[in-house]
Formats: C-alpha cells, structure tokens, sequence
C-alpha cells in the first residue's frame, strides 16, 4: 500500500473539494470545465480508498451556500450530479460500494433526486466502502433541524429534555449512524472549514493541499494518508492515556 500501515489509516475521510473554477481559469478554461474535471478525482480516490480498506469517504459537493452562484454553472453542477450518479453506478455496485447523501433535498430538481433515490436503493446492501455526498448541505443548517427535531419530541413527551446529550444530538444529524471524520482533507490552499460536519469534525486531523481538486491524485492522497499515519491523537488528553 505504498508504504502506509494498515492499521494506522483513518477509518474516515471526508473532504473539502475546493479550487474547481480557479483551477479551470489558470488553464484558459471556463469554471465549469474544472468541475468536470473533477469528476476524474472523484472517481480515483473512490477507487484508492476502497483498495485501501477506508471505511467511509464523505466529499462536500455541493454546501448550501453554494446556490449563489452563477444560474448556468448550477444548471451545469446539476446535470453533472445526474450523469455522475448513473455513470458511476457499475463502479458502485463492481466494488460493493454503500451510496448515500446528506443535506437538504429541498431544492434539488426531481431528476437529480430520482438519481439519487435509485443509486441509494440500488446499493443500500453494499458492505464496502460508505460513499457520502454532502449535497445542498449545511452544517448550521444540519444543526438546526437537528434541535428541531428533538424539540418536536421533547413537545410530544418522547424525550426529556435532562436526557439529552451527545448521543442524542448524534443521533439526530443527518449523519446519524455514521462514525466521525477522522481526518479532514482541504484542496487549494484555503485555511477554514466552511460550514462542513461542524459538530462530527470536532476531535478530526486536519490536512490541507494547495492542489486545486482536479490536481488531487493518488499521490495526494497517499501524502494525506501518512502524514494522518504519523500523528499523535489525544482527544483532549495526554500522550499515554487510552482515548475514546
């Protein structure tokens, strides 16, 4: 595997795929051209992560911030989502790949949402890698329907409010029964998060490339990978003491 330990590989990876338009402008392209492009990276770290026995792989495709742009590049983002879905569904199924999405359906077009109906049913039963898309996602946005929903059961009496902890919040998220990042991967240099798994991403390594995202490659990844390797994680405690 390149030289990486097997068992000092993060179980899961998510990641902050930036840089698509600026790497498309320094290659006298239009914007969209790198979001194509993209796709390729998509498609090989997909690929490397199962080989490499990564348990899950979450990648922010689309935040919900992200509908302030540009009419025709959305319209494109979203043409590309469906093609991606149905294009990369034998790959799915090839490599036993489990597909689901997170965020807010709402405002999806109902061909993008049928895509992904069919490529999470399709693959509901799947025991490899779990594939997650953050799509029209948002972490305070996330939060937000979480503490909605447990006050819609604190109101019904199905939850005391004393009762509530970590777990419960946990368990309301999008991302209920998904393990928490481990490591966080960012292209194109930018230092912050954006809003992506505020609260699954607090005790996560973080790990970032100035490679714009249609750069990212296997190489990248492995570079990723064992700087993770070498890392000490102490969950708030001291070199020694057992974490959680």
């Amino acid at each position: 595997m390149a030289g990486l330990d097997p068992s000092r590989l993060p179980d899961h990876v998510a990641i902050i795929m930036d840089g698509n338009g600026r790497w498309a402008q320094r290659q006298g392209l239009r914007r969209v051209e790198g979001h194509a492009r993209g796709v390729q990276s998509v498609r090989q770290t997909v690929e490397e992560c199962c080989r490499l026995g990564i348990t899950q792989l979450t990648l922010y495709c689309l935040s919900s911030e992200n509908w302030k742009r540009p009419r025709d590049e959305l319209d494109f983002l979203m043409a590309l989502l469906s093609q991606f879905l149905i294009q990369e569904r034998e790959l799915l199924m090839r490599q036993n790949i489990r597909f689901q999405v997170i965020g807010r359906r709402e405002g999806l077009s109902e061909p993008v949402l049928e895509e992904i109906r069919q490529s999470e049913s399709l693959t509901r039963d799947n025991t490899g890698l779990l594939l997650c898309l953050a799509i029209n996602y948002g972490a305070r946005t996330e939060l937000l329907d979480a503490f909605r929903k447990m006050a819609s059961q604190v109101k019904l009496g199905t939850l005391e409010p004393e009762s509530i902890n970590e777990a419960t919040v946990s368990e309301s998220l999008y991302t209920a029964g998904m393990p928490d990042p481990d490591l966080l991967i960012r292209t194109a240099g930018e230092m912050r998060v954006s809003n992506f798994l505020l609260w699954q991403i607090s005790y996560a390594e973080l790990w970032v490339t100035q490679r714009c995202w249609p750069e990212f490659d296997i190489p990248t990844l492995h570079s990723a990978l064992a700087d993770y390797s070498l890392r000490q994680r102490r969950f708030g405690g001291l070199p020694g003491q057992s974490n959680p």
